[in-house]
């Protein structure tokens, strides 16, 4: 199984953070979706994802771009992360 902060990590360490777009379920927010850049992105810890004004649950990430590459899809777990 891909883990969120598996996937964050790898790109912290070997590649580029600044170059992610997380997509994670906000409720309230139109279409109970919102994005940051990895840029917002303070730490990356053990159950949430942090930033300056959120905590963020990784349950709630639901897709991660590196780029314009899809590296995580909560709903192609299995095929996606061979490819980063």
């Amino acid at each position: 199984m891909v883990f969120v902060r598996d996937v964050l990590n790898k790109i912290k360490w070997t590649k580029d953070l600044d170059k992610v777009t997380v997509w994670y379920v906000h409720r309230g927010a139109a279409q109970n979706t919102k994005v940051l850049s990895g840029d917002e992105i303070t730490r990356i810890g053990r159950s949430f994802l942090e930033t300056a004004t959120a905590t963020i649950p990784y349950h709630r990430i639901i897709k991660i771009l590196y780029g314009e590459k899809i590296v995580f899809d909560r709903w192609e777990i299995h095929s996606l992360h061979k490819q980063l």
